[in-house]
């Protein structure tokens, strides 16, 4: 775009230099043509050469603005997009309405019509695409929100970075729990690939492995990568949010912090580790099972055991039995945002 910019500007320029007559008006003052060649041949070449760099100035702005307008098209539902190109039409009818009454006011009335087209063009078409559902649904069109499928209704879900790395999202889309669409925007992959890329192996390793989740999970669900930004957003969470707020869309992390602010920005969130804990086996106070004991606890005679979903169990009593299968009867379950804490004490023989 930068050296097309630049060609037509430069071309232009001298064309216009062309149009002007100096080129005729050189050969009029030259007493020779070879001398008026010559300085037309220098005047178009001064003339190019500030053309090409006012037309790279130019050409580097219009190419930022498309990226920007890119960017701002990609983040907007086809909705929107579709109530906004006729909110513009109706701004530009209203606007050669008023051109009538506005043209014949003395002084100010032909400076008015720029301004009036530009003002009610933008007005209607940023009315019609924030309220583009409920101008839907006036005329009994039932919009389709972004993120749903067809009769389906098979929502689109967002997915974090510590929900990838997480892994168990490949577990959940094959077992059918997770239907729809998953989107990982560019700037998610980004974030894996410099945590792929980093010194650190462990890093290293959540970062390899949470990209091979992502090309898993293209065998199981369609997966889309679309490449939005919002570089006034320094943080990928907020990034995340912005764009499900803006495009309708619920959250699929493993992030405690992320689920928190979401809730309160009325985004909705799916947790893994709530799902996890909700699919966890209930127990009731009185109930007896057999754990086995593998480390001391924190307070003094207890000890710490797991079940095979991973649930911490507190065994009272239990420090002294530290690597034997003991039975156990619950007294109390903990149900926290981390997990579900069951205690219990040696049961009575």
């Amino acid at each position: 775009m930068v050296v097309a910019t630049r060609i037509v500007l430069s071309l232009l320029a001298v064309l216009g230099v062309i149009q002007a007559g100096l080129f005729s008006w050189l050969k009029d003052q030259s007493h020779s043509s070879s001398y008026a060649y010559a300085g037309a041949g220098i005047i178009a070449f001064l003339v190019f050469a500030v053309g090409w760099m006012v037309g790279g100035l130019i050409g580097k702005a219009l190419q930022r603005l498309s990226k920007r307008v890119e960017r701002t098209v990609q983040a907007r539902s086809a909705g929107e997009l579709t109530m906004a190109a006729i909110g513009l039409l109706l701004g530009l009818l209203v606007s050669a309405l008023l051109y009538f009454p506005v043209h014949t006011l003395p002084y100010i009335g032909k400076w008015l019509l720029l301004p009036l087209f530009m003002i009610l063009g933008y007005t209607f078409a940023a009315v019609a695409a924030k309220k583009h559902r409920g101008i839907l649904r006036l005329v009994g069109v039932h919009a389709v929100e972004p993120g749903v499928e067809g009769a389906g209704a098979e929502f689109t879900t967002l997915v974090d970075t510590s929900a990838i790395i997480d892994g168990r999202i490949a577990d959940i889309v094959r077992t059918g729990f997770l239907a729809g669409e998953l989107v990982v925007p560019e700037f998610v992959l980004k974030e894996l690939q410099q945590v792929a890329d980093s010194a650190d192996p462990l890093k290293r390793n959540r970062g390899r492995r949470g990209l091979e989740v992502v090309q898993d999970l293209r065998s199981s669900v369609r997966v889309t990568t679309p490449d939005v930004d919002f570089p006034e957003v320094p943080e990928v969470d907020g990034k995340l949010l912005k764009l499900a707020k803006q495009r309708s869309m619920r959250i699929l992390t493993t992030d405690y912090n992320l689920n928190r602010v979401a809730r309160i920005q009325d985004v909705d969130i799916l947790n893994v580790n709530e799902l996890a804990n909700a699919l966890k086996p209930a127990v009731l106070p009185g109930e007896r099972f057999e754990v086995r004991v593998i480390r001391e606890g924190k307070e003094a005679d207890q000890g710490i055991g797991y079940l095979d979903d991973g649930t911490m169990v507190v065994v009272e009593g239990g420090r002294k039995l530290i690597g034997d299968q003991v039975t156990v009867q619950v007294t109390s379950v903990l149900q926290s945002p981390s997990g579900k804490m069951i205690f219990s004490r040696l049961a009575e023989r």
